[in-house]
């Protein structure tokens, strides 16, 4: 479990961010091109027919059509990738936390879609009302980092959870609502197809290519049976397997790499490298590969084939009185701002959850204006909806429309929230919000020594500092210049020994033998039994007898809620967390790395936090 925000979560929020600047771009040289002397060869472009064929069978597309059933299937293959990593291992697992954010998204579709049909109620204008439901989560991710407060990781996950369900009841109704007549042997084919997905995460199939292969086969299929491809590349996405990483694993990795670097022969290279995709998902070496391609190349691409609107012949005119436009500005903007905003602080209310540390209710609301903005989804819905052009180009107004007032309306909420309610951040704590208590922590190293190293743990992590050797590697480096301090952090929903096994270590340090337990359990992290305790510290000489009874009436249990309490507010999330002297580490915490940043920090003045009694 990561300490702070897991790599890949990192890694999405960063590319989404990035690639709202290109996005951006691309709609404003395609609204420049349409309305340019040179807008019929926008036009012809897109309309350019391009042939895949082998042998009699041939796949036909115009270059338009390609993008959005074609490229856009991928776009909508990394979403189902996220969702299925996220109930997997990441922020969808943790089922309290989630039920606020799946309040907050069903409000901001619900409330969205009934503004646009008071607006546009009848007629092929009401085929409209799915093109107010999603959100844009790339243009949102940008536009937050440009309006919302300086730090804003925390609401950037509540915004990213909620968009889950945008995205889930999105594709939904595009598959459902709004494709064409069924094909039903191609249909089949497709499920046959999504059968053969869930078969090979059954076996256990750690290779890409089967699933690679197997995805473009559902995707072929389900375009040929009239389904939209987005809805094969959300139902492949989520059937591509996520797991936690396994010790075994990367511990087999690990044997084959060091047989590498000692025999550097091409088998034994190839054996490593095998090894080494075998303890990464499928799922993760996925994203890794598309993610970057559908935010810096696919989602701009779709931007410029669909932005393109001619606002010349007094068409922009007509836009500003039509139902359409404005049931499509207003279901975004006002329904966003009221459907998540109100669900979320009623939700809040009824205590259904609870907003993310560090979260106001100011910076919800602002969320849920620039949350407005549809923009990708949007566009695509709008040529599956409407068959006139006109109602096409007068909904593209109003989608463009509603960036500009999301993002206005985004800008004013943020602004009032940190004026009138102080809320200026939307972060993580980043410092540790206990200092170092000689007579308390637990301590190897001097304690005065000038640098300092605290990890919150879990005896049952097995990527805790201990059960990797890192500590010891960092304390060799630095000798009597580190203080090594050790603290609790048992994650019970994931770790069902891990209390247990925090309580025996206090037992054997209230006889003296901290370090020594501490050894030992991380030794043996899956044998954390009641018994196999017992039998640790009788290898440890300890009264038994007493260890057992401080055990079983939890005499040290207040102790274990303090540090899992002063975790909390450091902004500790899962194990193992370290923090250099009183700043939390974010990113790798491999031996070199933390070796670095304690050099830097020590070049800097040093880390050392003033201990209790010093304070």
């Amino acid at each position: 479990m990561s300490g702070q925000l897991s790599g890949p979560l990192r890694r999405f929020l960063a590319t989404e961010s990035g690639s709202a600047l290109l996005l951006v771009g691309a709609a404003v040289v395609a609204l420049a091109w349409a309305n340019s002397p040179w807008s019929a060869s926008y036009d012809a472009l897109w309309g350019t027919v391009v042939s895949v064929s082998a042998g009699d069978a041939a796949f036909e597309m115009d270059l338009g059509h390609w993008i959005n059933d074609g490229l856009m299937a991928v776009f909508f293959f990394v979403i189902g990738l996220e969702v299925r990593r996220d109930l997997a291992v990441g922020e969808l697992t943790r089922r309290r936390r989630v039920v606020l954010p799946v309040v907050a998204g069903v409000g901001g579709m619900v409330v969205p879609a009934l503004l646009y049909l008071l607006i546009a109620p009848s007629g092929e204008a009401a085929r409209g009302w799915g093109v107010v439901i999603g959100t844009d989560t790339a243009f949102l991710l940008g536009a937050l980092a440009l309006v919302g407060p300086a730090t804003s990781t925390q609401l950037r996950v509540f915004l990213l959870t909620l968009t889950v369900v945008d995205d889930i009841v999105a594709v939904t109704v595009i598959g459902v609502v709004y494709s064409g007549t069924l094909h039903v042997p191609a249909l089949v084919l497709a499920g046959a197809g999504v059968l053969a997905l869930v078969a090979l995460d059954r076996w256990g199939v750690w290779r890409t290519w089967p699933y690679a292969l197997t995805a473009l086969a559902v995707w072929a299929a389900t375009i040929a049976s009239g389904l939209h491809a987005s809805i094969a590349g959300m139902v492949a996405g989520l059937l591509i397997p996520a797991f936690a990483p396994r010790r075994e694993e990367v511990e087999g990795a690990a044997l084959r790499f060091r047989a590498f670097r000692q025999s550097p022969l091409a088998e034994v290279g190839r054996s490593a490298q095998a090894a080494l995709a075998r303890a990464v998902p499928v799922n993760e070496r996925m994203q890794i590969v598309l993610h970057p391609w559908t935010g810096y190349v696919i989602v701009p691409l779709f931007a410029l084939a669909n932005a393109g609107v001619d606002l010349r012949g007094g068409l922009l005119g007509e836009a500003l009185t039509s139902p359409v436009t404005w049931g499509v500005a207003v279901g975004l903007v006002a329904g966003k701002f009221v459907g998540i905003g109100g669900s979320a602080l009623l939700g809040a209310r009824l205590r259904l959850g609870a907003f993310p540390q560090g979260v106001g209710p100011g910076q919800v609301l602002g969320g849920a204006a620039l949350s407005g903005i549809g923009f990708t989804v949007s566009l695509l819905i709008i040529g599956l909806a409407f068959d006139s052009a006109e109602l096409q180009d007068e909904a593209t107004v109003g989608v463009l429309l509603a960036v500009v007032l999301a993002i206005a309306l985004g800008w004013v909420v943020f602004r009032l929230a940190a004026v009138l309610h102080g809320e200026t951040s939307a972060g993580l704590p980043m410092v540790l919000c206990r200092p170092v208590d000689k007579d308390r922590d637990h301590l190897l190293g001097p304690a005065d020594a000038p640098l300092t190293l605290v990890e919150y743990a879990d005896f049952e992590c097995p990527f805790c500092a201990r059960a990797t050797g890192v500590a010891k590697e960092v304390r060799e480096h630095f000798g009597d210049d580190l203080r090594y301090v050790l603290r609790h952090l048992p994650l019970p929903d994931v770790h069902p020994h891990a209390e247990l096994a925090a309580a025996a270590a206090e037992a054997a340090g209230a006889q003296g033998r901290f370090w020594e337990m501490h050894d030992l359990l991380f030794a043996h992290p899956e044998q954390l039994e009641l018994e196999d305790l017992a039998g640790y510290a009788g290898h440890l000489e300890l009264d038994v007898e007493a260890f057992l009874h401080d055990v079983d009436e939890q005499h040290h249990a207040e102790r274990i809620r303090e540090d899992v309490a002063d975790a909390e507010a450091s902004g500790a999330r899962g194990t193992p967390t370290f923090f250099i002297g009183m700043r939390r580490h974010v990113g790798p915490y491999d031996a070199r790395t933390l070796i670095a940043e304690l050099d830097a920090a020590r070049a800097a003045g040093g880390t050392a936090p003033a201990t209790r009694d010093e304070r």
